[in-house]
């Protein structure tokens, strides 16, 4: 790709094709455009997405909610993925960043990301955003 203005813009129901593309090749899960559009329309989730040269690169998702344990409401960024081709261009850092300041306006005072203990580059690229390495146990089981 030739350097040009990284572009980032909050996803609408007319992306849902451009999502379920870069979705597939990030997760390989079949989803389809109808339920990325509803998801988009009905969810607590942020979805943001980069283009290069118009042409989309990347996105990042973040739930954010409230507890009745907690006062301020809570984070968690659930997907991040930029293409190969885009990758290593600051991409991702800028969307961290973009969401990040949408959930402090939504009262956000803490974010927390899930990622593979191996995945060295996405554990350098949060770190690189500032988060830090907690030692929490993470136990999952699917239903």
């Amino acid at each position: 790709m030739s350097e040009s203005t990284i572009q980032l813009r909050w996803a609408t129901a007319t992306d849902a094709q451009a999502l379920v593309k870069l979705n597939d090749e990030f997760n390989g899960v079949g989803i389809t455009e109808e339920e990325v559009a509803d998801n988009l329309s009905y969810s607590n989730e942020l979805v943001a997405l980069a283009f290069i040269n118009e042409l989309p690169v990347g996105f990042v998702c973040a739930q954010y909610y409230k507890s009745i344990c907690y006062s301020s409401p809570y984070a968690e960024i659930t997907e991040l993925y930029i293409r190969d081709g885009a990758r290593r261009r600051g991409v991702a850092t800028l969307l961290l960043g973009f969401v990040e300041e949408e959930l402090k306006l939504r009262g956000v005072k803490s974010v927390k990301v899930l990622t593979g203990k191996k995945n060295g580059s996405a554990i350098r690229t949060y770190e690189k955003s500032n988060y830090v390495k907690k030692e929490e146990q993470v136990l999952h089981k699917k239903l």
